[in-house]
């Protein structure tokens, strides 16, 4: 910091203002306002505060930090228990909460990559991954809760497999069009001349097609042919024993009952 101003006492307030060395936006600036705010708070009695551009924006940054490692658990632990509840299992939930970061994760990255080398905004508002990530899990879940309550449904009645393949011949189509509806409406937002709505509608409307077309007709899914009842735990569907599908026989090789050995 340099030219610091002699204090203006008014009302017993003493008022001083000095002028950063280093770029206001920049890692050098906070830590110098952190330093002041150590150095004026050690003062006994002199209940100091240290203000300014740097000192708000700093401050925005370090709430929207905060709100986002206290909300975005909270968040997935409510849609987890909420899961559990409908899909009285274990198992399915966390895999399709696992699929809603890798969604998110993803749309923040490209995000990353479209704002800065394409679209050049060159950053992006502290509270955007906190406004996304709402965004798209309230999104994913209810495709989520739309694709697996069918899948359950059908499984029940003819296998795992079947269930999975069935469960997305029936929504699959339903949840790529919404998806398609949902992305067109949110990058409209990109049509707006300001910066952080553009940047909200890129990355909601990207993640929203990469979920719908991506992870859940073929990520998804395909967990769940992989799985197959074990999707399920510790669900009753769990325990019932595997059942062969005619039409689906040579795509699961796996013997009904394991071999003996003879001598």
């Amino acid at each position: 910091m340099t030219g610091v101003t002699q204090p203006k006492v008014v009302a017993g307030q003493a008022y001083l203002e000095s002028t950063l060395t280093a770029p206001p936006d920049s890692q050098a600036a906070s830590a110098t306002i952190d330093r002041a705010r150590a150095a004026v708070h050690a003062v006994p009695g002199a209940d100091a505060k240290v203000g300014g551009n740097t000192a708000i924006n700093l401050d925005v940054q370090r709430a929207a930090e905060h709100d986002r490692n206290l909300i975005i658990p909270l968040i997935l632990g409510v849609v987890l228990v909420i899961l559990g509840v409908l899909l009285r299992a274990l198992a399915a939930p966390l895999i399709l909460l696992g699929t809603v970061v890798l969604s998110f994760a993803a749309a923040l990255g490209v995000s990353a990559l479209a704002f800065n080398h394409v679209l050049g905004f060159g950053g992006a508002d502290t509270s955007f991954p906190l406004f996304v990530f709402v965004f798209l899990v309230a999104l994913g879940i209810d495709y989520n809760i739309f694709l697996m309550t069918r899948v359950r449904e059908e499984a029940a009645r003819s296998g795992p497999r079947r269930g999975a393949l069935t469960g997305l011949a029936m929504t699959g189509g339903v949840i790529t069009s919404a998806g398609a509806v949902l992305a067109g409406t949110f990058a409209v937002l990109g049509t707006l001349p300001l910066t952080f709505p553009a940047e909200i509608g890129f990355a909601v409307a990207f993640g929203v097609l990469l979920d719908t077309i991506v992870v859940r007709s073929v990520l998804v899914t395909a967990l769940n042919l992989d799985l197959g009842r074990w999707v399920w735990w510790p669900g009753r569907l769990s325990r019932e024993p595997a059942r062969r599908e005619p039409e689906l026989a040579r795509l699961d090789p796996e013997p009904t009952t394991a071999p003996t050995l003879r001598r």
